[in-house]
């Protein structure tokens, strides 16, 4: 019989057939009887997915979901005979791999959604690798992998061969016991998988705790990874708990490294003649500042005095944190690591050490500080007509909150009102200029909160910009402007290299999106494109100024625009309109700033031209860290958000339904801007359902609509503290 089917297998390798096999096999294999695929094709397929990988008979068997021992003899056949026409390669006795593969090696950054699919982005690809769920093999989100990729392929998918970096090493839950097992769910919901824990690795931990673990291990994709808890942060719920979780889910410091603090303290605080020498002086001048109040550190000061030919002159004075933070320094070192300060809800986490940022670098009032500068002189109508830059000395005069400038604005009366009055007039004129010229205005309102004693909120407070925020804004944009013409403008000389503040014009493909959305508004937009993409969003704006949904349209909009960043290589900044724009003016607590001070420095002395990779390297690490500070501030806030709202779950709010899904609809109270979900299950009265041609909810019998946009009235159902998320409840608005 053996003989017999030998024989039959012989016969079926001549016909080439593979269907031919399943039949022969279904004489075999009773399970092959219903087995109606070509497993050529799907064997072939299964090397072209995993390149030069080596695999053997059952590796492919279990790929491909065959149990069947007589189909697996059937595959070890297959190999042998593609392995005769030059298909296959055996490297080692059983083991296969392709002759013939097309797949490409790449990198890139992967994230990875819930339900395990991932997408790779790829320096020169302009759309994102999908990786089917299965084959991320032991990649976490945000970590750089090495992917196999077949460029030739219709559909953009690939496999990660390798983790290269991770982007985490720590991530942070609550400990869990079910049956006799401990694990954590990290509380970071783009982390797909939960860590288990070894009782040996508990390190004190108990059930329910709220801890930091780091990963040990993670050897295959079908198992869990494998942590350690390094840190038990304490209860759920507690402020410090979770301002200390967050802290440690984005990798924020608590503390500067003794070396650094000491190595602060003792730099000196003495201003010598010598130095004074080499700056212009202007103190002077009438000089103040303009800060939030509760500001403690003040990197920036404007001077104000009227010229014989009756124009104004302004200086726009900013810290001189490079005279005292120079190269090969601990606090350079640990000011780059950090790349910017961090403002979450209830503190500061600082750039660099309070002995620099609060009292050696602020320009706090009644005292003599180096800075370095850039001053204009303007006409009545706020025409630039001379500018200087360089290293200064100045005397601060005043320290304005932003209230007290805005009361001698309105009321002209008071101590330096004058000053402020026409500085305000000359910022009225340079804005409307700037909005002329197709600036978009980005300025967005911002959540502050009034905390207790023990970090619970007490209220919740919109910050609105006066003329007083704007008056800084525009010379603040004014400085950061001209310093990057000054060096990169070709006009004025040969440009060196340089740190610019750059901003892509908008993606059309993301435009597209932008405008299917906007059509259920009633605003139609030109088709957007490579050549007119840049002034779709402005026109948008422009529109939608002074509507109902104009702060869901400016919304979707902004989220629809590329990020700006720091970059070498001068793009200009398209939201603001420059061609040239870079970051001057606080480098208390910005990295790039500091770089910029030392550039311009180097720049005006004469100096060599920098390294242009050197630049790159540090532009994209403050890049990244910027990015991570902007993440973990918008945690504390949405945390307390959803705190503050279950601690008022009997009031009712007016809310702006700001999404619509087909599982509901999301809604931002207009008071505390806390965003949560109405559940389409949860409407009463009709049975509601998501029309995605109008991009509404309905109700099927009363015809009831819900679109963006629309104000109704919410009240609180439930919220979830760890995931930081809010479910509303529609109030019927006739009881």
């Amino acid at each position: 019989m053996n003989n017999l089917f030998i024989a039959v297998f012989q016969v079926v390798r001549c016909c080439n057939n593979s269907f031919l096999y399943f039949y022969i096999m279904a004489k075999k294999s009773p399970k092959a009887q219903s087995f109606k695929r070509d497993l050529r094709a799907e064997i072939l397929t299964v090397f072209e997915r995993h390149g030069k990988k080596p695999l053997n008979h059952k590796q492919i068997a279990a790929e491909i979901g065959v149990s069947d021992s007589g189909i697996r003899e059937l595959i070890l056949e297959i190999l042998r005979t593609e392995t005769e026409k030059g298909n296959l390669s055996e490297v080692e006795t059983g083991k296969y791999r392709s002759t013939k593969t097309n797949t490409e090696s790449l990198e890139g950054i992967i994230e990875i959604n819930r339900h395990g699919k991932g997408f790779v982005s790829v320096p020169g690809y302009d759309k994102d690798i999908q990786i089917p769920k299965g084959d991320t093999s032991t990649a976490l989100w945000g970590d750089r992998v090495e992917i196999a990729f077949n460029p030739r392929s219709r559909r953009l998918d690939g496999r990660v061969i390798r983790v290269i970096e991770r982007l985490r090493q720590s991530y942070v839950g609550i400990l869990e016991y079910v049956h006799g097992e401990y694990s954590v769910t990290p509380s970071d919901m783009r982390i797909h998988v939960e860590f288990d824990i070894d009782k040996d690795d508990l390190n004190g931990a108990k059930k329910g705790d709220k801890v930091v673990m780091e990963i040990m291990r993670w050897d295959h994709p079908g198992k869990n990874p494998k942590a350690k808890i390094t840190r038990v942060l304490g209860r759920p719920g507690e402020h410090l708990t979770e301002m200390h979780a967050i802290m440690a889910e984005y990798g924020l410091p608590e503390a500067f490294p003794e070396a650094v603090e000491e190595e602060a303290m003792n730099i000196s605080e003495a201003i010598t003649e010598e130095e004074i020498a080499k700056r212009k002086d202007f103190r002077g001048i009438t000089t103040f500042t303009i800060d939030p109040y509760d500001a403690k550190d003040f990197d920036d000061a404007l001077s104000y005095r009227i010229l014989e030919n009756g124009n104004i002159e302004v200086g726009v004075h900013i810290a001189d944190v490079s005279h005292y933070v120079k190269h090969g320094m601990l606090c350079e070192t640990e000011g780059f690591s950090r790349a910017t300060s961090v403002y979450l809800v209830d503190r500061t986490i600082p750039m660099l050490p309070e002995k620099l940022s609060n009292m050696l670098c602020s320009l706090r009032p009644k005292e003599e500080k180096l800075c370095f500068s850039a001053v204009f002189e303007l006409d009545k109508n706020a025409a630039l007509v001379n500018e200087w830059f360089g290293r200064t000395i100045i005397f601060s005069d005043r320290r304005f909150t932003y209230e007290e400038a805005q009361e001698r604005i309105e009321s002209g009366v008071g101590d330096f009102a004058i000053e402020l009055k026409s500085l305000d007039d000359l910022a009225k004129k340079m804005r409307a200029v700037r909005y002329n010229n197709g600036a978009i205005d980005f300025n967005s309102e911002e959540v502050k909160f009034k905390l207790d004693e023990k970090g619970h909120p007490l209220g919740v407070m919109i910050k609105v910009m006066k003329d007083s925020n704007q008056l800084i804004e525009d010379f603040m944009l004014l400085a950061n402007c001209r310093v990057a013409e000054f060096i990169g403008n070709p006009k004025n000389k040969q440009p060196k290299p340089f740190v610019y503040r750059v901003h892509d014009e908008p993606d059309p493909e993301k435009l597209t999106l932008l405008r299917t959305f906007l059509k259920h508004l009633g605003y139609k937009l030109p088709r957007p494109t490579d050549s007119v993409s840049g002034n779709v969003v402005k026109e948008l704006l422009s529109k939608a100024e002074g509507q109902p949904e104009e702060s869901i349209i400016r919304t979707m909009a902004v989220r629809s625009m590329r990020k700006a960043e720091y970059s070498p290589d001068n793009i200009g900044h398209y939201g603001l309109a420059f061609p040239f724009y870079t970051h001057f003016t606080s480098p208390i607590r910005r990295y790039p700033d500091v770089m910029v001070h030392r550039l311009l420095a180097r720049y005006l002395e004469g100096g060599q031209a920098a390294d242009q990779r050197d630049l790159d390297f540090r532009c994209k690490h403050s890049s990244l860290m910027e990015k991570r500070a902007a993440e973990a501030e918008r945690a504390s806030i949405k945390y307390k958000q959803v705190e503050y709202m279950l601690m008022h779950r009997d009031m009712e709010f007016d809310a702006l339904i700001s999404g619509i899904t087909g599982w509901g609809m999301y809604a931002e109270v207009r008071e505390t801007r806390c965003e949560g979900l109405i559940s389409i299950n949860s409407l009463k009265g009709d049975q509601f359902q998501f029309d995605e041609s109008k991009y509404i909810i309905q109700g099927l019998r009363s015809k009831k609509e819900y679109r963006m946009g629309d104000i109704i009235r919410i009240k609180v159902m439930d919220g979830d503290l760890q995931k930081r998320t809010l479910d509303f409840m529609l109030v019927d608005p006739e009881k």
